[in-house]
């Protein structure tokens, strides 16, 4: 179990630390420009490709479904999640009210943690006290989850005219991406779960959850203080996105050579 656990926060750190421009999951120029030529169904488009590479999302959704075998608490807990997001993504880009994107998404991370803390039975196991009522902690987490979208979705030249239409067509895009992920998770976990190895494996799963939030919530920070006190870094702004530019430049490069031998 702990080499499973070893070999997984590896491979997890080694993911993150050589991804840190799809860790963000932000907009892209690309994405951005297609939204300027584009209709609705761009922001359709955009929405569900979103929810589908947001792991810090896909990662607290598979937390909350994990343990669920009926039918009736998966779409419980799923739409308490679905609302949550759902209000302030609309409402907080309606309302233009946005912050950090690299600390909200520093707060989805611990969400991840905090799911699979849950799953493990940390709350009477190791604090001694009962889980706080999940119906509504998925639901606070939803709200902050949709924050987060919205805080993406405000990057996008959404202009006056039709605005409530793109956003809405966004918000329709992650409820699509949502159940397409829903879907393969549940499959796959109903299909482990005949298995002999599920009991033995899903407190590793959830200690995963935990680590993977925490190595999601360290890089968050990171991008954070990058951000907001660049002089701290010993070198200005302009030279430690040089320094990036030159490290992304060199991985590129050796993997290029590597391609060719």
């Amino acid at each position: 179990m702990l080499k499973f656990l070893a070999g997984l926060s590896l491979a997890l750190l080694s993911i993150i630390l050589l991804s840190s421009d799809v860790l963000a999951h932000g907009i892209s120029d690309a994405d951005k420009l297609a939204m300027l030529q584009g209709g609705y169904l761009r922001y359709l488009w955009l929405g569900a490709t979103h929810m589908l590479t947001g792991y810090d999302h896909i990662l607290f959704i598979f937390g909350v479904i994990f343990f669920l075998t009926g039918f009736k608490d998966v779409v419980k807990y799923i739409t308490a999640f679905t609302v949550g997001h759902s209000i302030t993504l609309i409402f907080a880009t309606i309302l233009k009210i946005t912050a950090n994107y690299y600390l909200v998404d520093a707060v989805i991370a611990l969400s991840v943690c905090y799911k699979g803390f849950e799953n493990i039975a940390g709350f009477p196991r190791y604090l001694g006290t009962k889980s706080p009522n999940l119906l509504a902690v998925i639901f606070g987490f939803g709200l902050i989850h949709g924050f987060g979208l919205s805080t993406r979705l405000q990057q996008l030249p959404l202009g006056d005219h039709g605005i409530i239409f793109r956003i809405l067509s966004f918000n329709a895009g992650v409820e699509i991406g949502q159940v397409i992920a829903l879907l393969i998770m549940l499959l796959f976990i109903s299909q482990w779960r005949k298995t002999a190895s599920f009991k033995q494996f899903s407190t590793v799963s959830n200690h995963g959850l935990i680590i993977a939030g925490v190595f999601l919530f360290l890089m968050q920070m990171h991008g954070f203080m990058h951000t907001a006190y660049p002089d701290d870094f010993g070198f200005s702004r302009d030279n430690h996105s040089h320094v990036h530019q030159e490290m992304k430049a060199a991985e590129e490069a050796a993997s290029g050579h590597h391609d060719s031998l």
